[in-house]
């Protein structure tokens, strides 16, 4: 999570005066997820503003989440629902839910998801395949099914008289007066899904549902998916003690996606009112939702190249539809979540990058441009609320700095100036109240875990949701001592544009001594390493820094929060560029005087782990030694949505898959490597790791390897956690130690 503004009177001690007791040690970073202190999750506003809720672990078991809140009147903190008194046995998930999660990245159990009624007098909780509904009038829940079924993505309806839930790939509505349950549709199953985001939507496009209340509760809109045009692979996932086969249907990159149509379902009759989406079927629902009038559908066309996305609105009543705004780009372009209808019914606000940064426009319901919210050679990060009252709009972006975010203010209808509400010094995620009158700051600095705290709109302080005080019951004070400040600055790519590094090292250098450099990176798109921010990999980075290490990170051109044009450089090629500025970064650490140019390493996972191998074969006069985690080795092994948009289809850059794989450079591998792979991984599968090793036993190279049964992509869990950095630093210290 995000933390600690500084202001004067309530900044946390600085970490320079604290005293450390002990040294970081691995088992401590990994066994102990409080050395971050308590991290609320899930914050929302009630809908009337009146209350903060969020989710955070009990103090016995940490992941384990209840419901927490802030009552603004009575300025209150405690606890508003624990979870056992919901459902206290072992909670058992589907094999869809299980997935679900994990596209998610959502760990734990308990309240892991809540939704509020529109009156704020209710809430829904999905919990162990069932839900549950809770009347804050009387502190009560009510379970409102309970089925051997899995009930999942389920909500409140607008007006809060039903509940939506998918049921066996079937969308259903329940009348909350009555108890009854409304099939909406019937022949889900098998290969058809109602009202369910299909495989890249959830992991590619950020779309984790497939259906949508219009706001006078009479209809739902619906994605209605047929994965039988997908070829049906057969994914394996080995666990310690068996080998579990599934039969998925896998949209590898050149082949067929999921057919997909848009309904729109009436709750009185279940009459189905299907949306004409064109003659070209091979396309993409990319977002959908109901305008303030409920008659009125938005939703966002995709081309299959991702070159053009078309803002389309159906009007139910008369059947007519019409395209209001079509974006197009030459590379690809980026999906946004930052759609919003003025309640003037006259109005509408879309992102758009048309200019080569994200940036807020004002139209009429007709598509007539009004005006440019913002602009310049910085991007929005996304909407955060709109004040149609005051003619005021709020949104999250980086205009004072790429490495940090912030809460802005602008002006909606007229020309003004944008406004930063939040202090420098720290990264900022916020939520803002739907009233635009208050916001939940949750802000962080690089070594200052997560602080959380409401505000006014005009950023005054009110109170502490979660302070995280570095004081003396805090368990990452006694080493917060050590903790060393990284060094910022910005190196040249070869096409002039800034790259950002930071560089964490030993907090007393020896006069004339070299010391060995682990880059860590990720290199990809839609990501971005160098900030201003916690992560919990910080930690880690110190536990090296203490073992002797310098740590090196350089956001290479292709990663996020820098403009079209610095992301556009990988276009139809993966590993050039990317390699080519991480190269760029070794030369400046080769020009710093305690560096060791014979023992600079890298290290990084996912995209990351395909850098790691990428530098290590065509750049291994520069990285040394690398470990490679969960790497992409052979992209046609990747799913459509995401690997062409920035490969192209493979029947038109076949050159450009072979030259971005890493097989036709892995002969040249010269120093050590190690990599690293869950067996069970459902997003990277395990195939890209055995075709590597396969590849370099062909070719009669040595390398490393560990892999983790049963773990997923993101290798959670504290044993493999620890196990996994043991294993990266104990490969490290064997090569540029000895």
């Amino acid at each position: 999570m995000r933390t600690t503004l500084r202001t004067a009177a309530l900044c946390l001690p600085l970490l320079s005066t604290v005293v450390s007791a002990d040294p970081l040690t691995l088992e401590r970073v990994f066994a102990s997820p409080g050395l971050a202190g308590k991290a609320p999750i899930k914050l929302k506003f009630s809908p009337d503003g009146t209350r903060v809720t969020y989710l955070q672990g009990k103090a016995e078991d940490q992941k384990r989440y209840d419901l927490w809140e802030y009552n603004l009147k009575d300025k209150t903190n405690r606890l508003l629902v624990d979870s056992q008194a919901l459902f206290s046995g072992k909670e058992e998930l589907s094999d869809e839910e299980k997935a679900r999660r994990e596209r998610q990245r959502i760990f734990g159990r308990g309240i892991l998801e809540y939704t509020w009624s529109k009156d704020g007098k209710a809430l829904l909780f999905p919990l162990n395949g069932d839900l549950y509904y809770y009347q804050l009038e009387t502190g009560k829940s009510k379970k409102l099914t309970n089925t051997d079924a899995f009930e999942t993505d389920a909500r409140f309806s607008p007006k809060g008289h039903y509940v939506s839930f998918i049921r066996e790939q079937n969308l259903y509505a329940l009348e909350l007066s009555s108890g009854k349950e409304i099939p909406l549709s019937k022949d889900g199953g098998g290969t058809v899904k109602y009202g369910m985001a299909e495989f890249v939507a959830q992991e590619e496009m950020g779309r984790m549902t497939g259906y949508w209340w219009s706001g006078d509760e009479s209809k739902i809109a619906f994605t209605r998916i047929d994965e039988t045009p997908v070829k049906e692979a057969i994914r394996n996932e080995i666990y310690a003690d068996e080998v579990k086969l599934f039969n998925q249907r896998y949209p590898f990159t050149g082949t067929h996606n999921v057919d997909v149509q848009l309904g729109v379902v009436s709750l009185n009759n279940q009459q189905v009112d299907w949306v004409d989406l064109g003659k070209d079927k091979d396309i993409y629902v990319a977002r959908a939702g109901w305008s303030e009038d409920s008659n009125v559908l938005s939703y966002q066309w995709q081309n299959r190249a991702q070159q053009q996305l078309e803002l389309r609105f159906y009007n139910v009543a008369n059947k007519t539809q019409n395209v209001v705004v079509t974006e197009s780009s030459k590379t690809w372009i980026n999906l946004h979540n930052d759609l919003y209808f003025l309640k003037d019914k006259q109005h509408f606000v879309w992102a758009s990058e048309r200019d080569g940064y994200k940036h807020l426009f004002l139209y009429k319901l007709n598509g007539q441009l009004v005006r440019q919210i913002t602009q310049g050679e910085w991007v929005v990060d996304s909407l955060k609320a709109v004040d149609e009252k005051q003619g005021l709009i709020y949104f999250a972006g980086r205009k004072d700095t790429p490495l940090e975010s912030h809460l802005y203010q602008a002006p909606l209808f007229s020309e003004g100036q944008v406004k930063r509400l939040t202090e420098t010094g720290a990264y900022h995620d916020v939520v803002v109240a739907d009233d635009a009158k208050t916001f939940i700051d949750n802000a962080s600095s690089v070594n200052r875990p997560s602080s959380v705290s409401l505000r006014q709109v005009n950023g005054n302080f009110v109170t502490w949701l979660e302070q995280n005080k570095l004081d003396d019951t805090h368990p990452l004070t006694r080493y917060a001592g050590d903790l060393v400040e990284p060094e910022y600055g910005t190196l040249k790519a070869e096409d002039g544009q800034d790259l950002y590094y930071r560089i964490f090292k030993p907090k007393t250098l020896q006069a004339g001594k070299k010391y060995p450099v682990i880059v860590n990176v990720y290199g990809g798109p839609h990501a971005q390493r160098v900030t201003n921010s916690w992560r919990g990999k910080n930690l880690y980075f110190q536990y090296l820094v203490q073992q002797g290490y310098v740590i090196f990170q350089l956001d290479n051109r292709g990663s996020f929060n820098r403009g079209k044009r610095f992301e556009d450089a990988i276009y139809k090629h993966l590993g050039v560029v990317e390699v080519a500025d991480q190269i760029k970064g070794v030369k400046y650490l080769r020009s710093l005087d305690f560096v060791d140019p014979e023992r600079i390493g890298i290290y990084g996972h996912s995209y990351g782990g395909y850098m790691a191998l990428m530098t290590m074969f065509k750049a291994g006069d520069y990285f040394k030694a690398g470990v490679s985690g969960a790497p992409v080795t052979d992209w046609a092994l990747y799913d459509t949505h995401y690997t062409e948009r920035y490969l192209g289809h493979p029947d038109t850059n076949a050159l450009g898959y072979e030259q971005s794989a890493v097989f036709p450079y892995s002969n040249a591998l010269k120093g050590p490597l190690l990599i690293y792979h869950g067996m069970a991984d459902d997003n990277v599968l395990f195939t890209h790791a055995t075709k590597i090793f396969k590849n370099l036993q062909d070719e009669v190279k040595p390398f490393e390897m560990m892999t983790y049964p049963g773990s997923k992509h993101s290798l959670n869990g504290q044993s493999v956690q620890t196990h996994l950095h043991q294993t990266i630093t104990q490969f490290f210290d064997r090569h540029f130690k000895q």
